[in-house]
């Protein structure tokens, strides 16, 4: 059974850091892409960062200089390093996996609260 179990979250002063973590566990085959989305309050669910087995990565506009996404492709861990954080950073941070086939499983979540 796939797991996705992110950490790493919490409350953080605006232009402050974090790390959050991924772990990938009972893996059905290879894993193609890796990325991070988040959800505001009262918002929609969006993407974040994207990683791909080969270290393509993209971002989205709003995080991109500040946020960094990396993987450990040999433990199947997926890293965001987030720096100079922002109140509108604070939301729910997903884990989500594509493996072959395209095959697609989400974690469960883990707060990230920015105090101004």
């Amino acid at each position: 059974q796939v797991q996705l179990v992110e950490s790493g979250g919490g409350l953080v002063q605006a232009g402050g850091s974090l790390r959050l973590s991924c772990v990938v566990s009972g893996s059905p085959g290879s894993i193609n892409r890796m990325g991070w989305y988040r959800q505001a309050p009262g918002k929609e669910r969006e993407l974040a960062a994207n990683i791909w087995r080969d270290g393509t990565t993209n971002y989205a506009d709003s995080v991109k200089g500040r946020f960094t996404i990396s993987r450990d492709n040999a433990r199947n861990i997926l890293y965001l390093q987030m720096n100079s954080v922002k109140s509108e950073d604070t939301g729910v941070y997903y884990c989500r996996v594509v493996f072959d086939l395209n095959r697609i499983y989400w974690g469960q979540g883990t707060q990230v609260t920015v105090s101004s």
